[in-house]
């Protein structure tokens, strides 16, 4: 469990994971070394994970985005834990999701273009036995809640 101060913490590192210590204990109220210790134990209990910096794909000629809607079959341990390490190890690949419903899996990816899609939806996708069905939805937007 969080109290006020460690969710403060974690909503302030949120919008600004490279928030400085002393900034963060002034929007959070509690004295630099309340702060630091805090935002340690944090970290070790697992509850920060790690920091990252955030990208434009537009800005590295990433111009289109969509969803992939994966379905696999046999949705087994044996599958599922190896096509999740092999969709994350492709570099158009943003975010994944395991979810329940008709598809196994929501695929965040960005591309250069629609041609690039259409490849890696054949070439990575359909291709793997695994993979039953594909369905592709273009993003128009992407906004990230800070």
């Amino acid at each position: 469990m969080l109290d006020s101060i460690d969710e403060a913490i974690v909503r302030e590192l949120r919008k600004d994971a490279r928030l400085q210590n002393k900034d963060l204990a002034e929007r959070v109220n509690v004295a630099q070394s309340t702060a630091v210790v805090r935002h340690r134990a944090l970290r070790e209990r697992g509850v920060i994970t790690g920091y990252h910096a955030e990208i434009d794909p537009n800005a590295i000629g990433q111009h289109v985005q969509a969803m992939l809607a994966v379905k696999i079959r046999p949705h087994t341990k044996e599958i599922v834990d190896p096509f999740m390490a092999y969709v994350l190890s492709l570099p158009e690949t943003l975010a994944l999701s395991h979810v329940t419903g008709p598809e196994d899996f929501l695929v965040h990816v960005a591309v250069s273009d629609v041609g690039h899609l259409q490849r890696l939806v054949l070439d990575k996708f359909t291709s793997r036995r695994e993979v039953t069905e594909v369905h592709t939805n273009l993003l128009f937007s992407h906004v990230r809640k800070h």
